[in-house]
């Protein structure tokens, strides 16, 4: 049974239009891919979904909640990781989560939780400004994941990270599903979307399937 419905979204920059039509639905423990070229409207679309752009139109709903016209239904049930990092630069990365967290869950988020398993204790005193790449994106997932969200937005999640790091966040999207975690995954690493359940190209403005199995080097050719 789908609890994620997105139907009909649209969404238009002065005459252009984006997004045309962009409907799926997914249900619990389920990790979508969307594939497109740069300038497809991929991160657009998660921008609506975020709450951070309003749409034209069409609806979005999870769990049976009305996403669009609730704002607090949106904040808690959606964690948004963009491909920047939205962080207070001079703040130490544990400032920065301690707008997210009240202090005794992060406490023990970082003694056996989830800011441990994305080795966040490395570096929480060091200021924002300071840290690599890799690490402002484990950061940014952990801050993400405050609210423990049932349905996570990831706009190219790994690629600031070496291998070690895709493959501990890799285990750890495969345990959020296993939770039962809805999980939709922009990407342009075809490694990477071996780990969706399904695959859509966004093209034109809508999601188009993808057969799951079908040759990678050939979608990766539509990319280009």
């Amino acid at each position: 049974m789908a609890v994620l419905e997105i139907k009909d979204i649209r969404k238009s920059y002065k005459n252009k239009e984006v997004l045309t039509g962009v409907s799926l639905e997914a249900e619990k423990g389920v990790c979508v891919g969307i594939l497109g070229r740069n300038g497809c409207g991929k991160s657009t679309l998660l921008e609506v979904l975020a709450g951070i752009l309003r749409a034209d139109g069409g609806s979005f709903t999870f769990e049976g909640r009305d996403l669009f016209s609730k704002g607090r239904a949106l904040s808690e049930s959606v964690g948004y990781v963009p491909q920047g990092e939205p962080f207070f630069e001079e703040l130490t990365a544990k400032d920065n989560l301690r707008i997210f967290y009240d202090k005794k869950e992060m406490e023990k988020e970082l003694s056996g939780g989830l800011l441990e398993t994305l080795g966040i204790n490395e570096f929480l005193n060091k200021r924002v400004s300071k840290l690599s790449g890799g690490m402002k994106k484990r950061l940014s997932i952990g801050c993400a994941m405050a609210r423990k969200p049932g349905l996570l937005l990831l706009d190219e999640p790994t690629g600031a990270l070496d291998l070690p790091g895709k493959l501990d966040l890799y285990s750890y999207f495969s345990e959020y599903k296993k939770g039962g975690g809805i999980i939709l995954l922009v990407t342009h690493d075809l490694k990477e979307s071996e780990l969706c359940d399904r695959l859509y190209h966004l093209k034109d403005g809508k999601l188009l399937p993808l057969e799951k199995g079908q040759d990678l080097s050939a979608i990766a050719g539509i990319l280009k």
